[in-house]
C-alpha cells in the first residue's frame, strides 16, 4: 500500500516538477512556449506539435521513446526557429547601442581631414588651444617643392584613418618664419601634443623612396610611436552573416 502511495506521489511530482536534464529543459521550454503564445494565433497543427513535444512521458512508454528519439520535423524546426529574425534584429540594435556609446565615451574631438592653416597666428592658436590629449601633425610645405604634394596626399589618407589626430598643413611663407623653412628643409613635419613639440622631421621625404604612399608615411610615424591605435570597424553585413551562421 505504501509502495503504491509512494509511486502515486512520485508520479504527481514528476508531472509538476521542473526538469533538470537537457531534454527536460527543452521540454519545459516547449511547454512554456505553448502556454505563453496566444492560442488564437497558433495554427492547430503547430499547437498539437508543441503539445506533443512538451507532454511528460512514462519511461516505459515505447511510443514516447520513439517520439523523443525521432528526428525533428520541418514544422518543429520552423516553429522553434521562427523568432530567429527577431533575434537578429535585437543583436543589431544592441550593436548600434554599443557603437553609439563608444562614440559618446571617446575622448577628445574627431577631425578626419587635413586643415589648411593660413597664418602664423592660426598656427600658434592651433598648437596652444587644442586639447592636451590631441596629437597634432603639421606639414610645412611650399608649392613646387619635390615631395610636398605627395606628402599632402598621404596625410589626407591618414587623416581619414586616424580621426582623433589633427593633421594640418601650412605654407612656409605663411608661418612668419619663412627664413627658417627654406626649400632645403622642406617638406617638414612637426608633431605637437599638449602644446609641446615632441618630434620634428626636416626633409622628411628623404626617409622614403622617390615614389611613396600613405602606408609609407604611416609606418614611419609608427616607428616613433606618434600615431594611436587605428580604429577598425568590421562591415555591418559581415557581422550579420557571421551571426546567421551560428
Amino acid at each position: 500500500m505504501e509502495e503504491a502511495k509512494s509511486q502515486s506521489l512520485e508520479e504527481d511530482f514528476e508531472g509538476q516538477a521542473t526538469h533538470t536534464g537537457p531534454k527536460g529543459v527543452i521540454n519545459d521550454w516547449r511547454k512554456f512556449k505553448l502556454e505563453s503564445e496566444d492560442s488564437d494565433s497558433i495554427p492547430p497543427s503547430k499547437k498539437e506539435i508543441l503539445r506533443q513535444m512538451s507532454s511528460p512521458q512514462s519511461r516505459d512508454d515505447k511510443d514516447s521513446k520513439e517520439r523523443i528519439s525521432r528526428k525533428m520535423s520541418i514544422q518543429e524546426y520552423e516553429l522553434i526557429h521562427q523568432d530567429k529574425e527577431d533575434e537578429n534584429c535585437l543583436r543589431k540594435y544592441r550593436r548600434q547601442c554599443m557603437q553609439d556609446m563608444h562614440q559618446k565615451l571617446s575622448f577628445g574631438p574627431r577631425y578626419g581631414f587635413v586643415y589648411e592653416l593660413e597664418s602664423g597666428e592660426q598656427f600658434l592658436e592651433t598648437i596652444e588651444k587644442e586639447q592636451k590629449i590631441t596629437t597634432i601633425v603639421v606639414h610645412i610645405y611650399e608649392d613646387g617643392i619635390k615631395g610636398c604634394d605627395a606628402l599632402n596626399s598621404s596625410l589626407m589618407c591618414l587623416a581619414a584613418e586616424y580621426p582623433i589626430v589633427k593633421f594640418c598643413k601650412i605654407k612656409a611663407c605663411n608661418t612668419g618664419a619663412g627664413d627658417r623653412f627654406s626649400s632645403d628643409v622642406l617638406p617638414t613635419l612637426l608633431i605637437y601634443k599638449g602644446g609641446e613639440l615632441i618630434s620634428n622631421f626636416i626633409s622628411v621625404t628623404d626617409q622614403f623612396a622617390e615614389e611613396f604612399f600613405a602606408g609609407d608615411v604611416e609606418s614611419f610615424l609608427n616607428e616613433y610611436g606618434l600615431l594611436p591605435e587605428k580604429e577598425v570597424h568590421a562591415p555591418e553585413q559581415t557581422n550579420m552573416d557571421e551571426e546567421d551562421m551560428e
